[in-house]
């Protein structure tokens, strides 16, 4: 992935290509672990693709795309259950790997708060806007004129610490104490309607008594290990298909069309939060836990209040020590601020809590051998090292299969050359040790050569397709060789139109991945292209002698339901148009940017037919923000293959393709704006100050350029201020910022 030294040797050029790449990448396995509950790369390997993301954009500020990584939650909601907008956003939570990272998170929160060491007294008289109830979880920053004078500091600041449940985020609903509504986490501020299902599961009450008149109680739908052993059995023994991990187990359970098949599945629910509430459920985290505890709900015993770093750590121990024998998967600690009044001061980033930490478990280990390696084919061309393993017992799971990622990797060395591993490359036959984080795709993170076979020899990655026969190429820049066959590759052509028939494209009922490989290589119904898909009724009506009913898996009601789910996707929204596509680097967020930007397909087809470098179409298709020129020249050069051309003008021949409305923008008076705090701010800190611009809709600058907006100067301002005055750049203090944005 690189470190901190690889992003301080990029270019700006270099820096925007790889925010584009960082973006398409998270977005894609947020789609595979919240919508699809497939997950295709470790958490390990996501919490890299995001720190990476996060460090360029620190080093660029300007970069910072529209579809950040940075600002998204989870991944959007599948089809086939009702929407339900969050009335508070379930957030996600930022993450730590080391102790000096739970260390650096008290620092942060003591800084932005201005208190000082755990031991210092800073405390100072309350003043009224202290006074009333406590603010709750969910609440937003409390505003800068409700932030001056005196705060309550205490000299002790405490957290809660609890185990990181692996299982499904569920908001519960409760108004007048009954169960009126339950929804998955979805994108954080759009999720599931699962009420039905959820109400079979033993552990969520279906009424309660004493609570707030509205209430919504947040925790994590879970299977134990016993019912996970006990369900796949029984899965087994029916002739059904097993699930990789009690995770994957409890989201496929909960997330079922058929309530009654969630009833069938022992499904466990933990509390341990809250998002709208209509009165207060107590002045603490620790205290809300409680009353949540004492109105029917499960929480988990192992929470405790810790008063230091120290605590934290040594509460974080003491779990990963139990955490064989809990009987439930856990993939690390939370740590929450205690106090409810210091949560809603310190706020929201984009979409995390400044007042949560989640600390990480190390992946787990174990060693095997390497028996062969696999070549797959993507949809992209991709070429991708599958590693044939020795099966072995990791974290629990069988492991047969490993990714290798690319032919850097399996020779030692990293997209730049430099060494990992010490440099020791992979041979078929060599002892490897495996790990899993995260319980999803299993890697190889090292070899022991005093075990390597003397017969063993260097692997050599083919410079051929192994499916076609087509050169693999690796373009400058590019960790990955691809096959160059495009649409006469059957690898690339299965995999494309897997993609056209997902979740967050076209979402066919009864097309399935299944389906599409029988269809591909059937030789009187063949679908190749999108567009065959939406022929295969009529073509299917003019074949008398070999009707799809008679082929295995098919008979008339299923052929019926069939062609009644295809015949409904004619109709289809832009976005998900564009995303079904399966155009490299244009992934739903930027598929969703160039629908609201274009609005309708006539408008959008020809803005990129016409685009090519230096014309007003490139221009302005690179302006949009989020796009950049790694995206826009992908695009382009789809739309200007012939090959491809034909194939989306046929699919579009079929379709009744619907406008997507552009969003409403944020109605502030700095909304769009871009803003640079410099000096000592003295009525809030630097931190709080840009929260609250953010949330006003502008961009907070790190530095003075011609397109800043506006320059905020405390006492002490430097060089900042000498840019904005020889730029011309607006220039205010803190209290007619507090003016401007109508906290004064």
């Amino acid at each position: 992935m690189g470190d901190a030294d690889d992003v301080a040797k990029l270019t700006e050029a270099d820096a925007r290509a790889e925010l584009a790449r960082l973006a398409a990448a998270i977005a894609a396995a947020n789609e595979a672990y919240h919508t699809l509950d497939a997950p295709e790369i470790s958490d390990a390997d996501f919490d890299a693709l995001k720190r990476r993301n996060a460090a360029i954009e620190a080093r660029f500020p300007d970069l910072k795309r529209a579809d950040s990584p940075s600002d998204r939650v989870g991944a959007a909601v599948a089809e086939g259950f009702g929407k339900v907008a969050h009335r508070v956003r379930m957030l996600s939570l930022e993450n730590a790997f080391s102790d000096d990272d739970v260390v650096n998170f008290d620092d942060r929160v003591r800084r932005f708060l201005g208190l000082g060491g755990p031991k210092d007294d800073l405390a100072t008289p309350a003043t009224s806007a202290d006074s009333g109830p406590a603010a709750t979880l969910f609440d937003l920053p409390v505003t800068a004129k409700n932030q001056v004078g005196g705060r309550r500091a205490p000299p002790d600041l405490a957290y809660t610490a609890e185990p990181k449940i692996d299982g499904l985020s569920l908001s519960l609903r409760y108004e007048r104490g009954t169960l009126v509504l339950a929804a998955t986490r979805g994108d954080g501020e759009v999720g599931e309607n699962v009420t039905e299902n959820a109400r079979t599961i033993a552990d969520i009450p279906r009424r309660l008594t004493g609570a707030p008149d509205v209430l919504e109680v947040r925790g994590e739908v879970y299977m134990s290990h016993a019912d996970f052993a006990a369900l796949n059995a029984r899965q087994a023994a029916a002739g059904d298909k097993t699930f990789a991990n009690p995770r994957n187990a409890a989201a496929g359970s909960l997330r079922q069309l058929d309530a009654g098949i969630t009833a069938s599945r022992p499904l466990r629910f933990f509390a341990y939060a809250w998002g709208e509430v209509s009165t207060p459920l107590a002045a603490t985290q620790s205290g809300a836990i409680a009353r949540l505890k004492s109105l029917g709900f499960h929480t988990n015993p192992l929470t405790v209040l810790c008063k230091s770093p120290d605590e934290m750590l040594d509460h974080y121990r003491r779990i990963e020590s139990q955490r064989a024998t809990l009987g439930y998967d856990i993939d690390g600690v939370v740590y929450k601020v205690d106090d409810l009044t210091l949560q809603a001061r310190l706020g929201f980033r984009s979409s995390t809590p400044r007042w949560a930490l989640a600390h990480k478990f190390p992946a787990e280990l174990a060693w095997t051998r390497l028996l062969g390696i696999d070549i797959q084919v993507g949809r992209t061309g991709a070429l991708s090292p599958v590693a044939r393993l020795q099966p072995v017992t990791v974290g629990g799971v069988v492991v047969s299969n490993a990714t290798l990622h690319n032919e850097d990797y399996i020779a030692g060395r990293d997209a730049k050359g430099g060494a990992i591993r010490d440099g020791k490359d992979i041979r078929i036959g060599d002892w490897v040790q495996v790990f899993r984080a995260g319980d999803v795709i299993p890697k190889i993170a090292d070899v022991d050569l005093s075990q390597r076979p003397v017969d063993a020899v260097p692997y050599q990655f083919p410079h051929v397709c192994p499916e076609c026969g087509s050169p693999a190429v690796r373009e400058e820049g590019d960790a990955v060789r691809r096959c160059t066959g495009g649409l006469i590759c059957p690898a690339q052509g299965v995999e494309r139109l897997k993609h056209f028939v997902s979740r967050g494209a076209f979402d066919i009922e009864g097309l399935g991945a299944k389906q599409v490989e029988m269809f591909y290589r059937d030789a009187d119904l063949t679908v190749k292209t999108p567009a065959d898909i939406f022929t295969l009724a009529a073509r299917d009506a003019s074949n008398p002698l070999k009707k799809m009913k008679n082929r295995d898996g098919f008979g008339d009601k299923s052929v019926a339901n069939l062609f009644a789910a295809i015949e409904e996707r004619r109709r289809i929204p832009l976005d998900r148009l564009i995303f079904a596509l399966g155009i490299r680097h244009v992934g739903e967020v930027a598929a969703g940017l160039l629908a609201r930007h274009y609005h309708d397909w006539p408008a959008f087809d020809a803005a990129v037919t016409a685009a090519t470098p230096g014309s007003p179409e490139w221009d302005q298709l690179n302006a949009i923000d989020g796009v950049g020129e790694v995206l826009a020249g992908s695009l382009v050069a789809a739309f200007q293959n012939p090959a491809e051309r034909a194939a989306i003008d046929a699919l579009v021949a079929q379709l009744d393709v619907q406008p997507v409305i552009a969003r409403a923008p944020v109605s502030s008076p700095v909304a769009g704006k871009t803003v640079v705090f410099t000096g000592t701010l003295e009525k809030m800190s630097r931190a709080e100050a840009k929260a609250r611009a953010e949330a006003l809709g502008a961009k907070v600058s790190g530095s003075v350029s011609a397109r800043t907006d506006l320059v905020v100067a405390g006492p002490g301002a430097g060089s900042k201020a000498k840019d904005a005055e020889r730029l011309g750049v607006r220039m205010i203090d803190e209290d007619g910022w507090l003016r401007l944005i109508g906290d004064a």
